[in-house]
């Protein structure tokens, strides 16, 4: 049994639309397998542009549609002090990953991981604050955390029910 439970973060661009979208579907994910015990989820930005901003009503939506919870939260930036407190810092697309790589410590750069690589692809996530396309979105989301959560799953103890 780990001493401590994994934490992970997501992050984007602005921490309004995929991470925070990717935080609440792993939430679920997570509450429904019964690992609430063992794994935290939050989400960051990479960038200042949002900072102290709610989710985006697009994600709200779509959230709302899927029958995911969530609740009103504000968009905040990572720093390295803060990244090098979780086990998995995980990026939406190329750029979130570059700037990873750039503000970590060089000993947490093997935490960092683009979220559709756990369901093997090198895909981005689009950012629907572009493209509009907040279905597209969630169906990435959901197959990179339903991907994370059966490595994790691999990884810790079963819980017991």
């Amino acid at each position: 049994m780990p001493s401590r439970r994994v934490r992970i973060l997501f992050v984007c661009h602005g921490n309004i639309c995929r991470s925070p979208m990717a935080e609440f579907v792993m939430k679920e994910l997570v509450r429904k397998a019964g690992m609430e015990e063992a794994v935290e989820v939050e989400s960051a930005a990479m960038h200042t542009d949002e900072i102290g901003s709610d989710i985006h009503r697009g994600t709200r939506a779509k959230l709302t549609q899927m029958g995911v919870p969530f609740s009103r939260r504000a968009a905040w930036l990572l720093t390295s002090e803060k990244a090098h407190g979780y086990d998995y810092l995980i990026g939406m697309d190329d750029m979130n990953i570059a700037d990873l790589k750039r503000l970590v410590h060089p000993e947490d750069r093997a935490k960092i991981f683009k979220l559709l690589s756990f369901a093997g692809s090198t895909r981005d996530i689009a950012d629907p604050w572009y493209t509009g396309n907040f279905d597209e979105t969630y169906d990435d989301v959901q197959a990179g955390c339903a991907a994370l959560l059966k490595r994790l799953s691999q990884l810790l103890p079963t819980p017991c029910v």
